[in-house]
């Protein structure tokens, strides 16, 4: 027993599978942690500047597109529009705000931020607005805005770059005009001259007749033509800007245009559009479906209500129908004034200074069922938009003067028939579009040319004026009958603007 007890102890064996622990190194990671926290606070920091960078460029971009985009909604070529351009954009910009942190920081506006131009480029010309005729377009360069604006403090890139320890951002956006509301069918100017004046029998002052027509008084635009006896009228490509060539145009995709009343080009000035003459026989009949959903008719499922409204008061005032006109007397006559070739042109008998032999009441078609005659003393300059309350107009009472042998008003309401919204001169559209029905639906803002046009199809054209016109009753394939309500400027003229890169 005692000599077992004496021999030494042999090493355990080591079992298979297992190993030696390692001495422990808890100092090692606490080494590491420092440069890697540091590691952190770097990446932390680099992101909160870039995040700050970031989210004040989208503050500045957002805040010129959005003041540009108000700015060129109100230009209309006049000194008023570019004041009213100025106020929208200072109106937007400081609603804004950056910093979010305590509900943010106002921009403060600076006029000189607000830019004009003709075109959109945004190396182009652009002036301060002092001259507004032909301004289509704005610009909003921040960088015209109080430097803090822009200005950010970094927490890592001033370390990196002490010449960065704040960041200067800046944006620019131009908006301007994509299309205008003109509908792409064209007639003659029947005189050159926006505005003369008229001197009628015995009238108490002279009229205003623009580009040879008379307010208040109904055309057939599909019967004109100042150089001949023989129709002419015309459709305009709709998507080719004025001074640009292009092939042909298919007159068979006009329809969708037909229906808006809208073109898809900024302006009809500075440069010759291209025209394509319409049939003498049935000119309108691949489009009269289109333009009679202002009567809020869809039955040719040409149009979509809802992308081409009808008009709040579909009512046709057919002078033709017993009560079309109701306060016309004698009661129903010619649903236009009647066309004459007496001076080897193509025009009316109201036209003439002194109406044919053989005129009739019947023959000046309905009167001033959206317009009055207007006096030509107080018209102003080509160019420049009619007062809000429009020119001075003569009354019902003048009309034996105006119209000779013509008809006499019997119970003229207070304002034009057509701005009745009950009784007799008003019919509503059907229950299911009066709510998306539209006021002056039926006006048709119509390019006047200056004629003859050289012959064959789209060839170039010079438009000398924007006349509007009131459609008085639903067109045909043959007709397009509307009663003369003045001249437009172009840039007073409602049209979509859209962002430009």
């Amino acid at each position: 027993m005692s000599a077992k007890r004496n021999e030494p102890r042999l090493a355990p064996r080591k079992r298979p599978g297992t190993f030696r622990q390692p001495r422990r190194q808890g100092g090692a990671f606490a080494i590491m942690a420092v440069p890697l926290i540091l590691l952190m606070i770097g990446v932390c920091s680099l992101a909160l500047d870039l995040g700050q960078i970031y989210n004040r460029k989208a503050d500045l971009s957002g805040l010129a597109k959005a003041a540009a985009l108000a700015a060129a909604h109100e230009l209309n070529g006049t000194s008023a529009g570019i004041a009213s351009a100025r106020a929208k954009a200072k109106q937007v910009a400081e609603s804004l705000r950056y910093q979010y942190f305590n509900d943010g920081i106002s921009f403060t506006w600076n006029d000189a931020a607000l830019t004009f131009s003709t075109d959109s480029s945004r190396t182009g010309t652009w002036v301060d607005g002092s001259s507004p005729t032909g301004l289509y377009y704005a610009k909003v360069d921040t960088s015209a805005l109080a430097s803090t604006a822009g200005q950010v403090n970094t927490f890592l890139i001033w370390i990196l770059s002490p010449s960065q320890s704040t960041v200067q951002l800046s944006d620019v956006a131009v908006a301007g005009r994509k299309q205008i509301a003109v509908t792409p069918i064209a007639i003659c100017a029947m005189d050159p001259n926006p505005a003369v004046a008229r001197t009628n029998t015995s009238a108490p002052a002279t009229e205003l007749v623009e580009y040879g027509f008379r307010r208040g008084v109904s055309y057939d635009l599909m019967q004109l033509n100042p150089n001949g006896t023989s129709p002419v009228s015309y459709l305009v490509n709709p998507v080719i800007a004025p001074g640009v060539y292009s092939s042909a145009f298919d007159t068979l995709v006009m329809g969708p245009f037909m229906c808006t009343g809208a073109m898809w080009v900024p302006r009809l000035s500075g440069g010759a559009v291209r025209v394509s003459p319409l049939p003498s026989s049935s000119p309108l009949a691949d489009l009269y479906t289109q333009l009679n959903t202002r009567f809020d008719d869809f039955s040719s499922q040409q149009c979509d209500p809802y992308g081409a409204p009808p008009d709040y008061n579909t009512k046709a005032f057919d002078y033709t129908q017993s009560g079309g006109a109701p306060w016309m007397s004698p009661g129903t006559g010619s649903a236009a004034a009647t066309a004459t070739t007496s001076r080897n042109k193509l025009e009316t008998i109201a036209d003439l200074p002194t109406p044919p032999a053989g005129t009739t009441a019947e023959s000046y078609g309905p009167l001033w069922t959206f317009a009055k005659a207007a006096k030509y003393p107080s018209y102003v300059a080509s160019g420049t938009p009619e007062p809000a309350s429009g020119y001075a107009t003569f009354s019902t009472s003048d009309w034996i003067n105006l119209y000779k042998s013509g008809p006499t008003a019997s119970g003229y309401p207070s304002t034009p028939p057509y701005f009745a919204t009950s009784g007799a001169n008003y019919k509503a559209p059907s229950a299911a579009d009066l709510n998306i029905s539209t006021l002056q639906r039926r006006v048709l803002n119509v390019p006047l040319l200056s004629c003859p046009v050289t012959a064959g199809a789209n060839v170039p054209a010079t438009v000398l004026g924007i006349g509007k016109f009131f459609m008085t009753v639903p067109a045909t394939a043959t007709t397009l009958i509307a009663e003369f309500a003045g001249v437009l400027p172009e840039q007073s003229i409602s049209s979509q603007v859209e962002l430009y890169p």
